[in-house]
C-alpha cells in the first residue's frame, strides 16, 4: 500500500499523469463519494510504501509478507462493518413499518366490527415479525464477529496468524448472507407499508437503495460465497481424514464420519442441529460433485466452476447455521440470568421465530437428509402462527428497543409519535407544486389551451 499525491497544494489541480473524477450518478449511497484514477508515467518513492509487512528493499527487490494470509486482513474489517450497518438498516425498516402497522387500518376482520390495525392481520405480522428477528439475529452475529475480529488482531500482533482464516471466511459468508438478507428484508418492509411505502417522505427509499448498494460493494455476495465455498471443501477434507476443524465448521466432523441425525424433537437446539446437518450434507455433495468432476479430468478451477451452484447453496447454509447457533447461545447463554424474566421472555419468542422461520425456508434442504413426518411439519407451520400471534402485544415496543431517534429515521411512517396522516400532509404541503393554489402553468399552458378554437 502507498500514499501518493493527487492534486496541487495550492491550486489543486492533479498532478502530472493523474487522471482523477467522480464515477457518475448511483441509484443510491449518495454519501460517500465514489472516484475513478489513473496513474500514467507517475513514480511512487519507495519511503511511501507501508512496509511493515510486505517491503520493497532499496535495489527494487520485493520481499512479500510473512504471512500470505494478511491480504485477507485487508478487507476482513470492512465486511465486519457491512454486516454490522445492514443489520442496523434492516431494524431502521422494521422500526418504520412496524409503528406505520399500528397506526394504518384497514380491511375488517369481522364486518360488525372497527377496521383493525393492520398489524392484526397474520399476513401483515409474516412481513414484518421475521424481519424483527433478522434484525436481531444478525446484529447478535456482528457482535460475534466483531469479537472475532479483535482477538485475532491481538493474535496478529503477537505473530499468530492461525485464526485469520476463519475470520475471512467467516466474515465473507457473515457480509453475503446479512446484506442479501437485508435488502430483500428492506424491500418487504417497504412493500408492508403499501402505497404510503414509496413516497420519498417514508425514507424507506433510501434504507433499501443503501442495502441494496451493500451487496455489490466490499466484495460481491457470489463472489463471496464462492470463497466460502472453497473453504468448506477443504474443511470437509480435514474433517474426513480426522484433522482439525476450526470453531464454525466443527459441526461437519459428525456427518463426515457418517454420522447419522438422530431424531427430530423441534426443540431449539435440535433445530439448529437440524440446519447444521443440512449444511453439512450440502458442503458433502459439493465435495462429492467436484471430486467427481476432478476425476474426469477436469482442471481445479473448472471443477470449481461446475460445482459453483452447489458451492454457493453449501456456503450460505454454512452462514446461517452460525446466525442460528450464535442467537440461540445468547438467548439461552449465561447472560439469561442478567436480563429480566420479561426481556428473556420476549427474545425467546423472537428465537422461536427465527428458528422455525428458517427451518421451513430451508425444509427442502433438511427433507434431504433428515426425515420429518406429516405431523411434524404441520407442527411448525402452527409454531410459526402461534409465535406471531405472541409477538404481536409487543412489535411495537420491541422497535422502540431499537432506540432509533426520529432524526434517523427521518420518516413520516415511522416516527414514534404515531402521527404519521399529520406528518404525511404537512409534508405534501412542503411540495413546490403546492406552494400556489392555481400553478402558473394553468395560465401558461392549460387555460389558452382550454380557451382556443381547435
Amino acid at each position: 500500500m502507498f500514499f501518493v499525491q493527487l492534486r496541487d497544494e495550492e491550486t489543486h489541480m492533479p498532478l502530472p499523469g493523474i487522471d482523477i473524477g467522480e464515477i457518475g450518478h448511483k441509484r443510491g449511497f449518495y454519501g460517500v463519494s465514489n472516484g475513478f484514477l489513473g496513474l500514467k508515467n507517475v513514480r511512487i518513492p519507495r519511503t511511501n510504501m507501508l512496509m511493515r509487512n510486505a517491503k520493497v528493499q532499496p535495489d527494487g527487490t520485493f520481499v512479500k509478507s510473512p504471512a500470505s494470509v494478511l491480504t485477507y486482513f485487508t478487507m476482513v474489517m470492512m465486511r465486519c462493518v457491512v454486516t454490522r450497518d445492514n443489520a442496523t438498516l434492516l431494524a431502521m425498516a422494521a422500526t418504520i413499518a412496524t409503528r406505520y402497522s399500528a397506526v394504518r387500518r384497514q380491511s375488517p376482520i369481522n364486518p360488525n366490527e372497527r377496521e383493525p390495525q393492520i398489524m392484526d392481520h397474520v399476513t401483515q405480522q409474516l412481513k414484518l415479525f421475521p424481519e424483527i428477528a433478522n434484525a436481531i439475529a444478525y446484529q447478535l452475529s456482528a457482535n460475534k464477529l466483531w469479537s472475532l475480529y479483535h482477538e485475532t488482531y491481538v493474535d496478529i500482533e503477537r505473530g499468530d496468524f492461525t485464526r485469520l482464516p476463519e475470520l475471512h471466511n467467516l466474515s465473507c459468508v457473515m457480509k453475503a448472507l446479512c446484506t442479501a438478507d437485508c435488502n430483500v428484508g428492506a424491500e418487504r418492509l417497504r412493500l408492508a407499508c403499501g402505497g404510503h411505502g414509496y413516497l420519498t417522505s417514508a425514507n424507506m427509499h433510501l434504507i433499501v437503495s443503501s442495502a441494496a448498494a451493500a451487496c455489490s460493494y466490499e466484495g460481491e455476495n457470489t463472489v463471496l460465497l464462492l470463497q466460502v465455498g472453497r473453504f468448506l471443501m477443504k474443511s470437509w477434507r480435514a474433517a474426513t481424514e480426522g484433522k482439525p476443524l476450526t470453531p464454525t465448521a466443527s459441526y461437519l466432523r459428525g456427518p463426515a464420519r457418517g454420522e447419522t441425525f438422530g431424531k427430530w424433537t423441534g426443540e431449539w437446539a435440535n433445530i439448529v442441529a437440524a440446519i447444521e446437518y443440512a449444511a453439512a450434507n450440502k458442503v458433502r455433495l459439493a465435495f462429492e460433485s467436484m471430486s467427481q468432476r476432478l476425476a474426469q479430468g477436469q482442471t481445479e478451477a473448472e471443477a470449481a466452476n461446475g460445482t459453483g451452484i452447489e458451492l454457493t447453496q453449501a456456503a450460505e447454509l454454512h452462514g446461517r447455521s452460525f446466525v442460528a447457533a450464535t442467537f440461540l447461545a445468547y438467548v439461552t447463554g449465561p447472560t439469561v440470568s442478567e436480563r429480566s424474566a420479561a426481556l428473556n421472555r420476549v427474545l425467546e419468542r423472537l428465537l422461536e421465530l427465527y428458528l422455525v422461520h428458517t427451518a421451513l425456508r430451508h425444509l427442502s434442504d433438511i427433507l434431504q437428509c433428515i426425515s420429518l413426518s406429516d405431523a411434524e411439519l404441520r407442527s411448525l407451520q402452527t409454531r410459526l402462527e402461534s409465535v406471531l400471534k405472541k409477538i404481536r402485544p409487543d412489535a411495537v415496543a420491541i422497535v422502540d428497543g431499537f432506540d432509533f431517534h426520529d432524526r434517523c429515521l427521518s420518516s413520516a411512517l415511522g416516527s414514534y409519535d404515531g402521527n404519521v396522516y399529520e406528518r404525511l400532509f404537512d409534508l405534501a404541503k412542503q411540495s413546490p407544486l403546492n406552494q400556489e393554489p392555481v400553478p402558473k402553468s394553468f395560465h401558461k399552458v392549460l387555460k389558452p389551451f382550454l380557451k382556443s378554437n381547435l
